[in-house]
């Protein structure tokens, strides 16, 4: 699924990279860039701009609530996984 703004990440690859290695083994990299896009995409519809440091920090909260409920989703017995989540 295409993402606003997946083109158009020029200069957030670092954020992508650090986020990965933060993230791996719990979310894959397609994550991972599906959530810095929508945290860019978001960061400027709210504030007009989208700092790297900015976009960094929402989406690793993006990434950690996603850790938290894929968590509680193999705690209840689902097995279900968020990696292919929209």
């Amino acid at each position: 699924m295409a993402h606003h703004g997946d083109n158009a990440m020029t200069g957030y690859e670092d954020v992508g990279d650090r986020l990965s290695e933060e993230f791996a083994g719990v979310h894959g990299p397609e994550t991972v860039a599906r959530c810095v896009a929508a945290a860019r995409y978001g960061a400027e519809e709210v504030t007009g701009g989208a700092a790297p440091d900015l976009v960094e920090r929402i989406a690793r909260k993006h990434l950690q609530v996603l850790a938290i409920v894929a968590a509680e989703k193999r705690r209840q017995g689902t097995g279900a996984s968020l990696d292919n989540a929209p």
